[in-house]
């Protein structure tokens, strides 16, 4: 099941301004910045791309898991697979 942009909206949102600090993080390296404080911003920006991280997957499992839960056996263990697999790479 594909998401709407509408659905994304917010966590588009949080990307942009990820984008932007990367952008700064970027520009204090270029800068010689005080290497704590680089790493402080790229702290920041990491937790940041979690937080996006864990509410698509909230979103994914809300609907698309949630979905095929309600459908044929093939459908839930094809989507169980998958989450399985997401959540491997995601703890690697």
């Amino acid at each position: 099941m594909m998401h709407k942009l509408a659905d994304h909206r917010a966590q588009l949102t949080r990307l942009k301004r990820i984008e932007g600090q990367v952008r700064g993080v970027a520009a204090m390296v270029e800068a010689d910045r005080y290497c704590v404080d680089i790493l402080t911003q790229l702290q920041a920006v990491r937790a940041a791309l979690a937080r996006v991280e864990r509410e698509i997957l909230d979103s994914h499992v809300g609907h698309c898991v949630a979905a095929a839960a309600a459908g044929d056996s093939a459908e839930q263990a094809a989507k169980m697979a998958e989450l399985t697999a997401l959540l491997k790479r995601a703890m690697r």
